[in-house]
């Protein structure tokens, strides 16, 4: 199922988000809540074994779970948002705005889990929101990717 946009269409803003990794966070996060939930509800109260487990070891039992499930969820955060002036990536931790003058090109290769953008100074940026495990999908983001990189480069192509 390819979703490649319409050539004429280079000016509207371009987002990439994965899929499958997507997917999975949302269930892990949800699991994780949920196995918390049931063994702060499963503590055993009173004495065990010397220690004594009462409501606040509880609540704190199901917040560690929470801030792990919150952990699991920033892997979600990833994407990237193209247009012809350059590029919006967000990836685990931070953002940063590139403009298409510094991009040598877009690479997806065959061993590297995600796609990644080489610059002019020959330094790269992982774009972690195209991930090698989403197939067709990754393919055709490079392909529009590509194709944006072009567009900047050749007024004709952007219809300005």
């Amino acid at each position: 199922m390819s979703k490649v946009r319409e050539a004429s269409d280079v000016s509207a803003p371009y987002v990439v988000r994965p899929r499958r990794l997507l997917v999975v966070c949302r269930v892990v996060a949800v699991v994780v809540v949920v196995v918390f939930g049931i063994l702060a509800i499963l503590l055993p109260r009173g004495s065990a074994g010397g220690q004594v487990f009462g409501p606040p070891d509880q609540i704190a039992f199901f917040g560690i779970g929470v801030l792990i499930a919150w952990a699991v969820w920033q892997f979600t955060r990833v994407r990237v948002e193209a247009d012809v002036s350059g590029l919006r990536i967000r990836n685990y931790v931070g953002e940063k705005q590139i403009p298409w003058q510094v991009v040598a090109g877009v690479r997806l290769d065959d061993a590297s889990p995600w796609a990644s953008l080489d610059l002019q100074d020959d330094d790269t940026v992982a774009l972690l929101a195209v991930q090698a495990n989403d197939g067709p999908h990754a393919v055709d983001a490079v392909v529009e990717l590509r194709r944006l990189l072009a567009a900047s480069r050749d007024p004709d192509l952007s219809g300005r």
